[in-house]
């Protein structure tokens, strides 16, 4: 039986404020990347992410994004390189400090929001991260944007490159993430996303806005936990998956 890893973006409140409901999507996903304080999350959050998905089996990553609550790390700042660099390899500290804390560990890094989007086609962005997952921790994967200049980045610095698609996100004939400020971008439909999500495991190929297949290795799939539907599609996401015979298992041990 084949397996597939469902992942999604976690831990994004911030104070008493809470984004997404996390202990639902806790019982649903196989990998949660956790917000390390920068684009979302603080040391409460994070900690009781951690030890919640340690209790529910859940594999954690550190979520790494640009220093930037009040924009949600959605927008592109203008960091050098070697300032992304310090900037990953600061929060991957926090992560693991707090995941060892609560009783975890983090076993791999994912890019989030505009510096996701960046590394996505800037390779020296793309490196940079790289770099610092090699200088902090070489033994992480990196989840890295299926097709992307990540992939090649994580695979050039030794790294394991795991390559994720978006159930919920459209693609460009570039194979790049349509930017949100298009409609259409983020789809909202669960049954849209899923028939998605199942038409490229089936085809081995990212399935863009247009119809055009792009192959790809798949290991793992991202549904979002920030938007309205959230756990719905995730639910919906996994069952279907099932039942078109995948086994769900986090491709790095929640250990």
């Amino acid at each position: 039986m084949p397996s597939i890893d469902l992942n999604a973006d976690l831990g994004e409140g911030f104070g008493p404020w809470r984004m997404g409901d996390d202990d639902a999507m806790l019982d649903i996903v196989t990998s949660a990347n956790v917000a390390c304080g920068f684009h979302a999350g603080d040391q409460e959050i994070m900690a009781r992410t951690f030890a919640l998905a340690k209790a529910k089996g859940v594999a954690v990553g550190a979520h790494v994004g640009f220093p930037d609550l009040y924009g949600f790390g959605r927008r592109p700042l203008p960091f050098s390189a070697a300032e992304i660099e310090r900037i990953v390899a600061y929060q991957l500290g926090a992560a693991q400090a707090l995941a060892r804390y609560s009783g975890h560990r983090v076993s791999y890094v994912k890019c989030h929001g505009a510096l996701a989007n960046i590394a996505e086609s800037d390779r020296d962005v793309a490196c940079a991260v790289a770099r610092a997952i090699c200088a902090v921790d070489p033994t992480l994967a990196l989840l890295a944007i299926a097709l992307s200049e990540q992939v090649g980045a994580a695979q050039s610095a030794g790294l394991r490159a795991v390559h994720e698609i978006y159930a919920d996100r459209a693609y460009t004939d570039a194979g790049r993430l349509a930017s949100r400020r298009e409609q259409g971008a983020v789809i909202e439909d669960a049954t849209a996303a899923t028939a998605r999500a199942l038409a490229m495991l089936a085809e081995g190929a990212l399935v863009t806005a247009s119809g055009q297949r792009l192959p790809t290795q798949i290991d793992s799939i991202c549904v979002h936990g920030d938007t309205q539907r959230a756990v719905q599609m995730a639910r919906r996401l996994r069952d279907a998956l099932q039942g078109a015979g995948f086994a769900l298992a986090a491709f790095a041990a929640a250990r």
